[in-house]
């Protein structure tokens, strides 16, 4: 039996200080451990409990990453996982196999691209252009494949961004805002299809799948188990699915409990016979 199991990272499993969303009093509050520095200061964080149980989780099962961060962005990201095995970076533009990536499937991708959606250069300009003056603080490509922008969410109404991914999809590109960050990505790069490529090269039986974002919907989509946080784009726009479980919790209280589920469904793998 074979269980593979893939995990957005950001506001699914890690949380910024900003995210933590804890309620009640300083001193109920869980243990945390830090799992991203950056500048030489602590950047994401999970539970401790959260912590020991992907470590356990692992010892049974494949768990992949699967992250919107580029490769230089994931290694910052410090999980209880095994030092080798399998990792889905740049939504799904690069997949790690002990730390290397498969550069075919890089290639394979930029070639679909290259058919199917519009070229970067022009998004980045049509993003400095449609969104409202001083929402944009900065922007970044990542991989040089997709680009990102830093916002000032009190400045980018929900009615901006719906006008603008309105606009990308007519390009073959889709977006999606997920806290500070608003992402421009091709269509055919997208989370489910690397996971799926990994799950077919481990041979497993059973698919879990977990995430926040509208970028993730298609990879809970096409796992046979899926498991939201009661936070986020999908819990925003009430997206469901007859696959999908959601957390009670939010914040980083939702990471730890979608982590247990996830382990619960794992366990479930029937046997072969």
């Amino acid at each position: 039996m074979s269980a593979l199991v893939g995990f957005d990272l950001d506001r699914t499993v890690v949380y910024s200080a900003a995210a933590l969303m804890l309620e009640g009093p300083d001193e109920a509050a869980p243990s945390l451990v830090v799992t991203e520095v950056y500048q030489g200061l602590p950047l994401s964080f999970m539970t401790r409990t959260a912590e020991r149980a992907l470590a356990a989780l692992a010892e049974t099962s494949v768990v992949v990453p699967v992250t919107t961060r580029t490769v230089a962005q994931f290694q910052r990201i410090r999980l209880p996982l095994p030092t080798t095995g399998w990792a889905v970076t740049t939504n799904g533009a690069v997949v790690l196999h002990d730390g290397e990536p498969d550069e075919a499937w890089t290639a394979t991708l930029r070639d679909e691209m290259a058919a199917t959606s519009a070229p970067l250069p022009e998004v980045e300009h049509r993003l400095a252009a449609a969104l409202p003056e001083g929402s944009v603080l900065r922007t970044r490509r990542a991989e040089d494949l997709f680009v990102y922008a830093i916002v000032e969410r009190s400045e980018l109404p929900d009615s901006a961004v719906e006008a603008f991914a309105a606009e990308l999809a007519e390009l073959g590109w889709r977006v999606s805002v997920q806290g500070r960050k608003l992402y421009a990505v091709p269509v055919p790069i997208r989370k489910e299809r690397a996971l799926a490529a990994v799950a077919e090269r481990v041979g497993a039986t059973r698919t879990i799948a977990a995430g926040d974002s509208l970028l993730d919907r298609e990879m809970l989509a096409w796992a046979d188990v899926a498991i939201r946080p009661a936070h986020g784009e999908l819990h925003a726009v009430g997206w469901t699915a007859a696959n999908l479980v959601v957390t009670q919790a939010k914040g980083v209280l939702a990471g730890e409990e979608l982590v247990q589920l996830a382990a619960a469904a794992a366990a479930e793998v029937p046997s072969r016979a």
